[in-house]
């Protein structure tokens, strides 16, 4: 049995991974590098830079990231890489079904591990985001739809600004 490691113990272990990553540590010399078989699941080639983002999103169970977040963890990591990889790697990992993008708003955009169904809680202020279950959420009636389109899906962001007590 492991003995319980610390969150930022974890978090050393992780950064460690990772730049063993970058360096092109050999698949066969770590069994923790299943983000590379994820990544061709879904199609997609297991770059270093997509290897890497796909540890530094999946390893801690569901998330909402902003590119700027991640950007960040990366660089806390020492992994060098331009937040414009960082966005479009978030972006090529929508678009295979490994993220959900949750937009905000103009100039923020969230992207979520849970790719199940569910709605959101955004605080803001604190630019947080958390999950509400689908169940908790009844939408009543949709307005009507223009001819040759269908429903794909209703989203609901709730936003919420904290009270002053």
């Amino acid at each position: 049995m492991h003995a319980p490691v610390s969150p930022e113990q974890a978090d050393l272990n992780m950064e460690q991974q990772l730049r063993l990553v970058w360096r092109r540590l050999k698949k066969d010399d770590a069994p923790w590098l299943d983000a590379s078989a994820m990544l061709r699941r879904h199609g997609l080639r297991p770059t270093r830079q997509r290897v890497v983002l796909a540890r530094l999103l999946f390893a801690r169970g569901h998330r909402h990231v902003t590119a700027a977040v991640l950007h960040d963890e990366a660089m806390r990591a020492r992994i060098p890489m331009s937040l414009a990889t960082v966005y479009n790697t978030l972006n090529h990992f929508t678009e295979a079904g490994l993220l959900r993008r949750i937009g905000i708003s103009s100039s923020i955009t969230f992207f979520d591990t849970n790719t199940s169904h569910h709605h959101h809680f955004f605080i803001e202020g604190e630019l947080g985001l958390y999950d509400i279950d689908a169940s908790a959420v009844n939408v009543a009636q949709l307005p009507v739809i223009p001819d040759e389109n269908e429903v794909s899906g209703v989203d609901i962001v709730v936003r919420l600004r904290r009270t002053a007590r």
